[in-house]
């Protein structure tokens, strides 16, 4: 096959697996009802003038399946972290008890369930988005290719719309698995 070729390839699964990355990235954020340090990691805490992530000014645990405990590391940014949590708009009510922040994750309400597997579904609409978005370049570069045949040229689209189909349908196959982790009271 034409080096050419092999690159188009290559970069073309490289942006389909970032789109997979992704995904799984923004999946964790969507709660399914148990607790997780991994809720809180969309929040930003203003640490001395800068916005930093919760987790480099506090240590972030679940002592059990429906509690989060924060732990700064230094007092006087408990109030920071409190106003963090309520301004990442999670849902969530912090209770802070002058040492650490303690988070009551609620049980979901069936509404709650299905606006975060509404949430689920629209992230794996980016991610196949973002997987036919490389297929387009990918083709793309292939029909601009002056060096190959028209038949390594369509071998070559053919190649890469299998590669498409096998990504979308992992992408199906990890909304899927999301949605029955949501919907699971």
């Amino acid at each position: 096959m034409n080096e050419d070729i092999q690159f188009i390839l290559d970069t073309a699964k490289e942006a389909m697996d970032a789109a997979i990355k992704h995904l799984e990235k923004q999946l964790v954020n969507i709660r399914a009802g148990k607790a997780s340090p991994a809720m809180l990691g969309s929040v930003m805490v203003d640490y001395y003038g800068s916005q930093t992530p919760l987790n480099q000014v506090a240590n972030v645990n679940t002592p059990d399946g429906r509690t989060i405990t924060v732990q700064p590391w230094e007092k006087a940014m408990l109030q920071e972290i409190e106003r963090g949590i309520m301004h990442a708009n999670l849902g969530f009510n912090p209770m802070n008890n002058g040492d650490s922040i303690i988070i009551n994750v609620p049980p979901l309400t069936e509404e709650r369930r299905t606006n975060l597997a509404k949430q689920a579904k629209a992230e794996a609409e980016d991610a196949k988005v973002g997987v036919r978005n490389a297929r387009k370049d990918a083709n793309n570069d292939i029909k601009k290719l002056d060096d190959a045949s028209e038949d390594l040229q369509k071998n070559a689209e053919i190649d890469v719309q299998n590669m498409t189909d096998k990504y979308i349908s992992k992408i199906d196959q990890i909304f899927e698995n999301k949605e029955k982790e949501i919907m699971t009271v």
